[in-house]
């Protein structure tokens, strides 16, 4: 999928920043040449070293030239090689992979003068030990410094002025493959920059004094060194999950939030600024909540109101359509309690039940000359009035076309076109059979037509409830869903209390 980027960026401006970040990874390299090493470290084996440098001086320049040409090559291909989407995304992702890149200059010197040091040791007694080791440790140390003044002074530029001026609506976690840094991974950034990148100076400077006095290591020492170093990092775990995990429950509550469960609330309870933080999300989304309930309520009483206009136009008793909306609620309830229907999911039957009122609205556009005839209708007047069903589906989808809640929408729509089908193929309008029947237009049915039944009309009297359960029961698998209608029967106690309070 293929997002707009505000401020376009041009070939030009693409050119200039990765000139910019390439000059940063640079001097973030030039800083790690000129570092000052500690003398016990340069002195180590240094006289054997000195003599190597000289016999191989002409080589030496071409070496430290290739290997570090190969990073600013792979930076440069990282970049270009790319358009749409993809550019863009590189284009987010360009601090973390430069500097990684550019920092992997070390590591090629590193592998460059191990090989020669191998090759020489062929034709000269020269011990590569501790030039490996002083290499080695000359290496990780400038690495690590490189890296983290390339990564932090790119990702800054990146924040602050960069990703805001092409992106100033954000949204870039829409891209696809962004890195996405993790606090984890920042965490140990500081730490490398903090703690273990002088850790490492010092502990190099220490093995190197003692490799030049011709001594072993005090042990001891070494073993604290390292035991400070695992100390800091389960320090930063610590820290890191004191960050980390009230920001996962503020991005869980906030994901819920856009899915729109503003009922949602983050529990962190704290005197730091997370507690606070967590404290205004929770008044936000308790405001949200309010509102959206408010919202709800205004439209289920248009909708309500709607549905009783119409119902006002037809020659009935009235009260038909707050009838069968108690009676699918309990049908509802006994649907959700049976094992044969555990699948129903709670939004599905709210939505059922709030859909309920909805059925007949396409009855607006039948004439009030059929629609309030006191008697039997003709052929002809039926089909007019059979039209109420997918006049009733397009009405109901205009009216709630600007609610989100697609689940409703569907289940209002079906219900309004489609609560005349019967199970065995003969109903209207579209002549639809068993399953093929929206489950929640065979709910309907069956709570349309026993409200029908027991209920007096101007052209017949209300049935008893035995005589309209019997034909509820000689109805099932031609009329209604055989396994529905079952569960239907059992709310009999319930319906009838129901129905027995609106005659009180």
């Amino acid at each position: 999928m293929s997002y707009t980027v505000p401020m376009e960026l041009t070939e030009k401006k693409r050119t200039y920043i990765v000139i910019l970040y390439g000059i940063i990874v640079a001097a973030s390299n030039l800083v790690g040449v000129i570092l000052p090493l500690p003398s016990s470290l340069k002195a180590l084996s240094m006289q054997d070293y000195s003599q190597l440098l000289e016999t191989y001086r002409n080589f030496i320049p071409i070496f430290m030239t290739i290997t570090f040409a190969l990073p600013t090559i792979l930076c440069f291909c990282y970049i270009i090689k790319s358009s749409g989407d993809n550019f863009y995304s590189r284009f987010i992702n360009m601090p973390a992979a430069f500097s990684f890149l550019g920092a992997s200059g070390w590591l090629f010197f590193f592998i460059v003068e191990a090989v020669i040091l191998f090759l020489v040791k062929r034709t000269s007694p020269i011990p590569i030990a501790p030039i490996l080791i002083t290499s080695g440790m000359s290496a990780l140390l400038m690495g690590l410094l490189s890296f983290t003044l390339a990564y932090f002074i790119q990702e800054t530029l990146h924040r602050k002025i960069f990703l805001p001026m092409f992106f100033p609506e954000g949204h870039i976690s829409k891209y696809k493959n962004i890195s996405n840094p993790s606090l984890r991974f920042l965490f140990f950034v500081f730490y490398i920059s903090a703690g273990i990148f002088p850790m490492l100076y010092i502990l190099s400077a220490f093995y190197a004094d003692q490799m030049n006095k011709g001594t072993k290591p005090d042990v001891p020492t070494l073993v604290t060194q390292i035991v400070l170093i695992l100390f800091g990092i389960i320090l930063c775990i610590v820290f890191y999950d004191y960050f980390n995990a009230p920001l996962k429950k503020l991005y869980t509550g906030t994901k819920k939030i856009k899915e729109g469960d503003y009922s949602t609330r983050v529990k962190i309870v704290s005197t730091d600024s997370f507690g606070s933080l967590a404290d205004s999300f929770n008044e936000m989304t308790e405001a949200l909540d309010a509102k959206t309930r408010k919202i709800l309520s205004i439209q289920n009483s248009v909708v309500t109101g709607m549905a009783v206009m119409v119902e006002s136009r037809d020659n009935s008793t009235g009260g038909h359509i707050m009838r069968t909306s108690d009676c699918v609620r309990i049908f509802i309830h006994e649907l959700k309690k049976s094992p044969e229907f555990s699948f129903l999911t709670e939004s599905f039957c709210e939505a059922v039940i709030k859909a309920a009122p909805m059925h007949d609205l396409g009855k607006i556009a039948v004439d009030d000359a059929i629609l309030r005839k006191p008697g039997k209708f003709t052929d002809e007047e039926y089909e007019k009035m059979k039209i109420h069903s997918k006049e009733g589906a397009r009405i109901v989808k205009n009216v709630l076309k600007e609610v989100e809640d697609d689940e409703f929408v569907n289940i209002a729509v079906n219900i309004a076109h489609y609560h005349h089908e019967k199970f065995d193929g003969r109903g209207y309008p579209e002549k639809l059979s068993g399953t093929a029947i929206p489950l929640e237009a065979r709910i309907m049915a069956l709570a349309d037509v026993f409200d029908a039944l027991v209920s007096k009309r101007c052209y017949k009297d209300s049935f008893s409830y035995d005589k309209a359960f019997e034909i509820i029961k000689d109805s099932l698998g031609t009329h209604f869903d055989p396994e529905l209608g079952a569960v239907f029967i059992q709310c009999r106690p319930k319906l009838q209390d129901l129905y027995d309070s609106y005659q009180a």
